[in-house]
């Protein structure tokens, strides 16, 4: 090939090396192209042409399964730019053998099937095996370890509901040890709080925290947090709410163990006048739950033996077999400008909470007229624990449901809540709390299946006040992704769910924050066996 430039520059010819006359003749523009730049351009465009041809030929003699490495990559950009996908490379009969169904009976009693990748792989590399029978195989393989990994995620959940529904040994030699003091040490049945507190009761200059729990160690963690961090403890009352079992422990613990300057009431709850006097909606409710919840779907031993449900539906069955839910420590809160009509505002905690920071700032927040002050849980970055709406906890299958509320309508969390009680006192929403309980009752459990948050979501609807997420951090109790950097900076963390700081299965890197209120040099813990991990 021969390249033949005018001496002007005005024409630029390419002749072929072999026979032709005039292969390409460029005319170039005067003024709007630089001659320099064509004249560099038409160089490497030869250059590139005869590349090109020796690619080419090389491809050809290569053959077509063949190809040079810029050669392929033509071929395989080609489709692509032209708008068409390259056809798959994996056999059809692959495709097929996968998408055939495999019953779980024909798995039962096969030894030939192999238990471990490296055994596939080992069986397959002694050849003779065509597509078809690497696909059978295959198949056979995932589906006995999805089996088997279904039924372990089930045994686990199974092992994590038996463990959350006990009471730990040590816990209940905490409770005795306490019982025991009570009655024959009289420094243990100190009366709580002293006499001359006891108009702190009902002043409302105070800080009134409600806390209703029958786990003394619990409840110490609690109180403790409570305490440390206030900025004012002086101006702290703190009214604990327990059964009748655990009382002498209880006030055992706290008049050996005292916050002063803080105030602690401990009060039963048939210590309280409302209590006695005619019937109480909340305790005929749980006595009729109890029956249904009893015979809830056969029992743990039902639940588990389903083989069609996933493992998370399953869980869930489970949960709402926790004897928790049927507490009347869980319920009571929906009884508080009842249980305090002297008080106005009253923050309550749930005892599987760890307090952070100084909270005398609840007070400032202005509810707006709204009753009840609660973090959403419908956003935030953790997507597992804050992506809960109406529809996580209801059951919008059922008409009753359905046409009365909007399931995606962003739920908020029980825990750590605001309540203002003199707002509460002109609503009805103790009577709708009792009412949706009782419907749910007469519908076996279809309204929804877990504790008190359902029917106070309904409750409550309408007269929630949205507060800031760094006031109540959830989901430490059931998914240990929760960073400990991130927890240690919210003003309260929750343990909602069943591994409970107090147990065994608590997630250890979580469990420091609450281990840290825990005085492991006491008598009692020691004497119990109550260790930090």
């Amino acid at each position: 090939m021969q390249l033949h430039i005018s001496p002007s520059l005005r024409h630029v010819t390419v002749f072929p090396s072999k026979g032709f006359k005039e292969f390409i003749k460029v005319k170039v523009a005067s003024r709007r192209v630089s001659y320099r730049m064509l004249f560099y351009f038409l160089l490497f465009f030869t250059f590139l042409l005869r590349f090109v041809f020796v690619l080419t030929a090389v491809d050809g003699i290569d053959g077509e399964n063949k190809c040079s490495t810029i050669g392929c990559l033509g071929k395989k950009l080609g489709p692509r730019i032209l708008g068409r996908q390259s056809a798959s490379t994996v056999p059809e009969v692959i495709y097929q053998t996968l998408d055939e169904p495999l019953g779980k009976h024909e798995l039962q009693g096969r030894f030939d099937i192999p238990q471990t990748l490296e055994e596939f792989m080992t069986e397959m590399k002694k050849g003779g095996h065509d597509a078809k029978t690497f696909a059978v195989k295959l198949r056979e393989m995932v589906t006995l370890m999805e089996e088997r990994t279904r039924m372990a995620k089930i045994q686990e959940y199974l092992y994590r509901h038996v463990a959350s529904s006990s009471i730990p040994k040590q816990l209940h030699c905490l409770s005795l040890s306490l019982a025991n003091e009570h009655t024959n040490n009289a420094a243990a049945r100190l009366q709580l709080p002293s006499a001359e507190l006891v108009p702190a009761l009902v002043d409302n200059s105070y800080f009134h925290f409600v806390l209703a729990s029958d786990n003394v160690l619990a409840a110490s963690v609690v109180a403790t947090s409570l305490v440390r961090n206030f900025l004012r403890p002086q101006k702290v009352v703190l009214h604990i709410i327990t059964d009748r079992k655990t009382y002498y422990p209880m006030q055992a613990w706290f008049s050996l163990h005292s916050l002063s300057p803080a105030i602690i009431e401990v009060k039963a709850l048939h210590h309280f006048d409302w209590f006695t006097k005619g019937k109480v909606p909340v305790l005929e409710a749980m006595e009729k739950d109890q029956k249904v919840r009893s015979q809830f779907r056969g029992g743990s031993s039902a639940i588990v033996a389903n083989t069609t449900e996933k493992p998370k539906v399953i869980a869930a069955k489970l949960q709402a077999l926790s004897p928790k839910y049927n507490s009347v420590m869980n319920h009571i809160r929906i009884h508080l400008p009842e249980l305090f009509p002297s008080l106005n505002k009253v923050v309550f905690l749930d005892d599987d909470i760890v307090v952070q920071t100084d909270l005398s700032p609840l007070w400032d927040i202005e509810m707006n007229g709204k009753v009840n002050g609660a973090v959403e849980t419908c956003t935030g970055e953790d997507k597992f624990v804050m992506s809960k709406k109406l529809k996580s906890y209801l059951n919008f299958s059922h008409p009753l449901i359905s046409k009365n509320f909007n399931p995606n309508e962003c739920a908020w969390a029980y825990g750590m809540n605001v309540f203002d009680l003199e707002a509460w006192r002109k609503t009805n929403i103790s009577n709708i709390y009792h009412y949706w309980v009782e419907q749910n009752i007469k519908s076996d459990l279809s309204l929804w299946q877990l504790g008190t948050l359902p029917p106070g979501l309904i409750a409550f609807h309408g007269y929630v006040h949205v507060i800031d997420p760094f006031w109540h951090m959830l989901g430490l109790g059931y998914q240990e992704n929760t960073s400990f950097v991130d927890a240690e900076s919210a003003g309260v963390v929750h343990y909602n769910g069943r591994a409970k700081p107090w147990l065994e299965i608590a997630f250890p890197q979580l469990r420091k924050l609450w281990t840290k209120y825990v005085d492991f040099s006491d008598k009692f813990i020691k004497s119990c066996h109550i260790r930090a991990s």
